[in-house]
């Protein structure tokens, strides 16, 4: 049984506390919040989709590369921390912005919304660790096959997403309902197993928990059943140094358990969000004429769904909640106020570090 709470390694890459900060779309995590996670010893990570200032038909990829670009220089200059960025397999741009990444060489590229089987084709240096998302055994298995035999590479770390976690979610709608089945620590149990055949002495896979991870008690129970440690995005939102609007953060602050709610998002993915005007029209099949101009998904046909998602989130991340909505995790409703990610990190170390010596 694990029941310590100290620094990893990701490859070479060293983490004081072995804390990822989640990636959150559409500049709710960006160089502010990043660096002050880094800074506290954790690793903050940029979400690439969505950083663009303006969305203008005809240079999206152009515009988002210079963001992404911007934001990863700008948080250079607020840590010297490592700290990483999250890709989303699923954007028409991401070998784009995976190109961008490793150019900067950034410390850590994390993937998921898709499976990302091809990204050690892309990444040429040595420096910039890779770590996928998965939210199943199957998944971690067939990523790190098809990188082992295709790439001589295994993952530098894995990620594993439980039902709970907020935004877009790699369940169905029936998995997500199975509450007795379908759970982080099962998942979790079974992503382990896989790594242990893969992962050897020259190589450690570190395993991340994620999705519904809130307080200490949360993270010492996922540590005692052999994770390295959390990615956590949810609680990092109602900081001081997150990068979204005030209003969003209150948007939060005044949230239920009743509020948080699944809906089917034009990804193609269930996605948690809570709930407002804004989502109950959508839901209703309103057709609400926010306009595609950048077509930023694969898997999104701007013809069949009823609204745009990317400019929903850019709407809520200004404030514009009456356009938008925001995206959460199942536990959202348990925050109560706003303190500094330093405050946040106190708190998170000293619950775990009592939770495991009981």
């Amino acid at each position: 049984m694990n029941t310590e709470f100290k620094n990893i390694y990701i490859g070479d890459l060293k983490l004081e506390i072995p804390i990822i900060q989640g990636g959150m779309g559409v500049r709710v995590s960006s160089s502010g919040l990043a660096s002050a996670v880094s800074n506290e010893g954790g690793l903050g990570v940029i979400a690439a989709v969505g950083l663009g200032e303006e969305w203008v038909k005809g240079d999206y990829v152009d515009r988002s590369r210079s963001a992404f670009v911007s934001a990863i220089r700008k948080t250079r200059t607020l840590t010297d921390k490592p700290f990483g960025v999250n890709i989303m397999c699923a954007l028409t741009n991401y070998e784009d912005l995976v190109n961008a990444a490793q150019d900067e060489s950034v410390d850590v590229i994390i993937s998921g919304a898709g499976l990302p089987l091809k990204l050690p084709a892309l990444v040429k240096n040595k420096h910039t660790k890779l770590v996928p998302i998965v939210s199943s055994a199957r998944a971690a298995q067939l990523i790190c096959r098809v990188w082992g035999k295709k790439y001589n590479r295994l993952p530098d770390a894995i990620v594993v997403e439980g039902p709970l976690a907020g935004g877009h979610l790699g369940y169905t709608l029936e998995e997500l309902e199975d509450k007795e089945r379908v759970t982080l620590e099962k998942i979790l149990t079974e992503v382990l197993a896989v790594v242990e055949g893969f992962q050897s002495s020259e190589h450690k896979i570190p395993v991340f928990a994620a999705g519904g991870i809130f307080d200490g008690q949360d993270i010492a129970r996922v540590i005692r059943l052999g994770a390295s440690g959390v990615q956590m995005a949810t609680r990092f939102v109602c900081t001081h140094e997150c990068d979204v609007s005030n209003v969003y953060k209150e948007v939060y602050l005044s949230a239920t358990k009743e509020d948080i709610i699944i809906i089917k998002s034009p990804v193609g993915m269930p996605g948690r969000v809570i709930n407002n005007e804004f989502v109950k029209k959508i839901n209703s099949g309103a057709r609400l004429d926010l306009g595609c101009q950048y077509q930023c998904l694969f898997t999104c046909d701007p013809k069949k769904v009823n609204y745009c998602i990317a400019k929903a989130l850019f709407n809520a991340s200004c404030g514009q909640m009456d356009k938008g909505f925001a995206m959460c995790g199942s536990n959202a409703y348990r925050i109560k106020k706003i303190v500094s990610v330093k405050e946040l990190f106190h708190e998170l170390v000293e619950g775990t570090r009592a939770a495991l010596k009981k």
